[in-house]
């Protein structure tokens, strides 16, 4: 008992911990936007100039004490409101990308005029060239602003030598006490302002590298993504035992010429993300959609006991989705239209082929027999093949149709499935399995692993 408060305790710290966190990032994204609303360039620029203004305002209040102190602080206070004004157009105008030249020329200018005040190279200031430059960089497009910069920094450098060398416009420091405390101060300083933008810079970066990942787990799954970044390729690999689910919709193509283009998108997208979600609650993979076509397989990329059990139910889901989202459309006085599934289970190759536009896709005859099976049913009913039939009949209610014509496949049985059946699904949901449902499923992964073994032996 107390093992068990300890694992609720430390819970609810994880959770705690999570939610702090959290409330952290968000109040980070407040100030450099948010990475799934605004690209990595926007950010960073915001960043900068955002650490640039506060770090600015901060430290013009420590230069009072100095002997040109009073220079010094409407210098530093003067640019620190100029990098919040380009923050300001930055962060909520988006004009960035035409402020680069007037961030580059704010800040050499300021490090320029900064030197001068602070003694030249016997002062601290000029460590910040080093960051400039790098910011510069970071923040360029292209090979030419990337020199351009350069090229700038370099100009700046070599001008504030000679100024330094052939001028008396270089302001030295009352004391070597003052000078060794500046010098001490900028050169801490300078590392705690670089510090700070590269760890912003690197949250950034982190951002942006976890939009790439699930941007390619969206497009692929999970195993196959980890093999192609591995290997750069996807090796293709045969199933011996996976499900295959077609739908299409009946009457789709004279319902689509009522509507507009943004209509039937809008349409198809309300039923496919649906779709996309029932998919994912029930373990299958979906593997694409062809027009109002959508097509998904339990069984691939991991091997699974009760493929062919979960790829009912979820075609059953989907039966219940799309009855309630024709009754809502028929309400609205919208036209509607009906779906047909076609299930069928056997081998089949699965992979990523082609350089361009990876796309997870399966191939086989199981793959034409399944698309047979929804050609062949009727609207608002779920057709399978005799070869899935074998595998769900103790799980569901199966009427035969006996044996009917499919496109170049001859005769083949098939069935309806009518629902769970009735000892197997809960007393107020029809579509819910009970218990026995679930202890049957474990017995037919005991009966899958004994065959195996016996295989194998």
């Amino acid at each position: 008992m107390p093992g068990k408060t300890g694992f609720l305790g430390q819970s609810t710290g994880i959770k705690v911990t999570g939610e702090r966190m959290q409330k952290l990032l968000n109040s980070l994204y407040l100030i450099i936007g948010n990475p799934r609303f605004h690209s990595l360039e926007h950010r960073l620029f915001s960043t900068i100039t955002f650490v640039n203004g506060l770090s600015n305002l901060v430290g013009s209040f420590s230069n009072l004490g100095l002997e040109m102190g009073l220079p010094l602080f409407y210098l530093n206070f003067g640019t620190g409101l100029l990098f919040f004004v380009l923050y300001f157009f930055s962060r909520f105008k988006s004009v960035y990308r035409s402020l680069y030249w007037p961030l580059m020329f704010l800040i050499f200018g300021f490090l320029s005029v900064n030197i001068v005040l602070n003694a030249g190279s016997m002062g601290g200031t000029h460590y910040y060239l080093i960051p400039a430059l790098v910011i510069g960089v970071i923040l360029s497009r292209g090979w030419k602003t990337t020199m351009a910069v350069i090229i700038l920094s370099g100009l700046v450098t070599l001008a504030l030598f000679m100024i330094e060398r052939n001028t008396d416009l270089i302001v030295p420091y009352a004391s070597e006490q003052e000078r060794w405390e500046d010098v001490l101060g900028q050169y801490f300083f300078v590392q705690m302002f670089t510090g700070i933008l590269v760890v912003i810079l690197a949250g950034n970066f982190h951002d942006e590298r976890e939009k790439s990942e699930a941007l390619l787990r969206n497009t692929l799954p999970t195993p196959i993504a980890d093999e192609l970044k591995r290997e750069q390729k996807v090796q293709p690999r045969h199933y011996d035992d996976v499900t295959v689910l077609f739908t299409d919709f009946k009457g789709f193509t004279n319902i689509a010429e009522s509507m507009s283009p943004q209509e039937l998108v809008s349409e198809l997208d309300e039923c496919f993300r649906s779709f996309d979600e029932i998919v994912k609650q029930c373990g299958l993979e979906k593997i694409k959609t062809i027009g109002d076509a959508y097509m998904a397989a339990g069984g691939i990329p991991q091997e699974s006991h009760d493929h062919s059990v979960r790829t009912i139910q979820a075609a059953l889901e989907m039966l219940r989705f799309m009855d309630r989202w024709k009754e809502q459309k028929e309400s609205q006085g919208k036209p509607s239209w009906q779906i047909r599934i076609g299930i069928h289970t056997g081998p089949l190759v699965a992979g990523v082929i082609g350089t361009e536009k990876f796309a997870y896709d399966v191939w086989g005859d199981t793959v034409n027999l399944a698309s047979r099976m929804e050609s062949s049913g009727e609207p608002g009913r779920i057709n399978i093949s005799g070869e899935t039939y074998e595998l769900v009949k103790r799980f569901f209610d199966c009427e035969h149709r006996g044996q009917i014509q499919a496109k170049n496949k001859g005769m083949v049985d098939m069935y309806f499935i009518n629902g769970l059946l009735p000892h197997l699904r809960d007393s107020d949901d029809p579509l819910k399995p009970n218990f026995l449902f679930e202890s049957q499923l474990l017995d037919m992964a005991r009966q899958n692993g004994t065959g195996m073994a016996a295989t194998a032996g």
